[in-house]
């Protein structure tokens, strides 16, 4: 059974930097038999979390729901069922995009705090599914840990989910042109990145 390795993107910009290596990492899973799948958010109805803490309300392991009826669901259901994920989105004003942030926020399911509880708990104790998290930015990419959130949010959105990053990709001096291309070793390192996914998720799935 080949793996299935699922991309999130949450850019603005189909083509742009951050969506093109999201596709040289699942070219690197895909020349290593795996079946990849990629996702737009710009593509997909995502309601504002209203804060409303109904999913979180009901105890045991499953998600909550959501009292929003859009594509979500969806989502999350094809993220349950890969084997793998990428989770991509730029930097936009020192942080991942709205877009991203209004998904991230909607990962509340995946968290039990009842009325009274002082904090959420988290519905994943054990995260096993192996994660890629990718983001660009203006400045240079040793910078952006630094002097962004994006890593820290996609990192978040991660743990959320369940998912346990195994290898970050931080794409520096990506405005310099409308239309940049990616070097070759931003590719080559992607591509790698696909690959490990690959393999390591299907060493995993053959010990389970």
């Amino acid at each position: 059974m080949s793996i299935k390795i699922l991309a999130i993107v949450g850019s603005y910009r189909k083509g742009g930097t951050v969506d093109s290596a999201v596709d040289a990492i699942l070219e690197g899973a895909r020349d290593k038999g795996a079946e990849t799948h990629k996702i737009y958010l710009l593509d997909k109805h995502i309601e504002f979390c209203t804060n409303c803490r109904s999913c979180t309300q009901t105890p045991g392991p499953r998600r909550g729901k959501c009292v929003h009826n859009d594509d979500v669901e969806s989502i999350l259901s094809e993220i349950e069922s890969a084997d793998a994920i990428v989770l991509g989105a730029p930097v936009n004003f020192g942080n991942v995009t709205a877009l991203f942030r209004r998904f991230m926020e909607r990962l509340a399911v995946y968290a039990y705090w009842p009325w009274g509880q002082m904090a959420p708990a988290s519905r994943n104790k054990i995260r096993t599914k192996r994660a890629a998290l990718v983001t660009s930015s203006a400045i240079p990419g040793f910078l952006i840990p630094f002097s962004t959130g994006a890593l820290s949010a996609l990192k978040m959105a991660a743990k959320a989910i369940g998912l346990r990053p195994v290898a970050t990709l931080g794409i520096g001096l990506s405005s310099r042109q409308r239309d940049q291309i990616l070097a070759a070793r931003t590719l080559s390192r992607a591509k790698k990145i696909g690959a490990s996914l690959a393999l390591t998720s299907h060493g995993l799935n053959r010990m389970l």
